[in-house]
Parts: structure tokens; sequence; C-alpha cells
């Protein structure tokens, strides 16, 4: 059986309340405070749902609370049914 093909999917969270404390934090410590958090939260999301080792996440993006992450579509589907996610959308390349 052929191996899906994966790409990139921003995954966009539902309201957070710690998300939004750290995020009013403008300093160096709050910024770094509200990465660390953030990184962590969506790490665990994604080896609550998804197999180790068959996804990988590119990045955290604090200002929206979200990720990208390199999955299939059948993975796509995994993380839009959960409560956590608000949107997950499919990269699209401009021309």
């Amino acid at each position: 059986m052929a191996k899906q093909q994966q790409e990139v999917y921003f995954v966009f969270m539902n309201f957070d309340p710690v998300y939004e404390r750290l995020r009013a934090d403008r300093s160096k410590e709050g910024s770094a405070t509200l990465d660390a958090y953030l990184s962590h939260k969506h790490d665990k999301l994604l080896a609550k749902l998804l197999q180790p080792d068959s996804y990988r996440k590119r990045s955290s993006l604090a200002i929206v609370d979200g990720f990208a992450v390199e999955i299939t579509e059948a993975q796509a589907s995994v993380l839009r049914s959960a409560k956590e996610v608000r949107v997950v959308e499919k990269n699209q390349e401009l021309a």
C-alpha cells in the first residue's frame, strides 16, 4: 500500500485563557514563556492524536496560537475533530 503524501497544514487552536494571558506580557521573558508554552501545548496535542514519526511539526505560531505541520489529509481530518482545534487548513501556494 502506497504511503499517503504529506503536505503542510496550518492548525489554529480554540480560545485558551492561558495563551491570552501570556500573550499580554510583551516583555522578552514573557515572549519566551509564551513560545515555550505553545510549543509544548502543540507537541502534546500532536502526540495525543497522531502516531509518532508520522508527522513533522514545522513551527508554532505565537501570534495566532497555531502551528504548521507536515501531515496527510487523513491526519488533518483527525486534527479537525479534536475539541482543542478551531481550524485546519492546507497551505496554499500563491502563483
